[in-house]
């Protein structure tokens, strides 16, 4: 699995001014600082190719796909496929992971004692 990028917010609006999804590719390395030939040497990729998946010459797979977008560390492209199909990107939410998941009862049971031991109310 590739390393993951620090999470980088990409808007609706953002995505909905894309033409291409070659356009929203280039939107998810911008939104992480990065240029095209960082992510083709990190994910070992021929530039050539990189190319040609940015000018639509050539279909991207899937597990490549998710590697950009990973170490990127936003969605753009695949909102973007989700825009062009006519679905409202904005409605649309992550579901929460498992790890997501206990960090969030962690917290909530840490508050919960914390109320306990100080007395506070919620």
């Amino acid at each position: 699995m590739a390393q993951l990028g620090i999470p980088t917010e990409v808007t609706p609006q953002e995505v909905a001014r894309e033409k291409s999804l070659g356009d929203a590719l280039g939107l998810c390395l911008k939104a992480a600082g990065l240029e095209p030939k960082e992510v083709q040497a990190k994910l070992k990729m021929d530039k050539g190719q990189f190319s040609r998946w940015a000018s639509g010459g050539e279909g991207i797979l899937w597990p490549k796909f998710k590697a950009v977008m990973d170490f990127c560390g936003n969605d753009a492209p695949l909102l973007w496929m989700n825009h062009d199909r006519g679905y409202d990107v904005a409605s649309m939410r992550r579901v929460e992971t498992e790890y997501q998941r206990e960090n969030r009862l962690l917290r909530e049971e840490n508050a919960a004692l914390k109320r306990v031991l100080l007395g506070t109310k919620p």
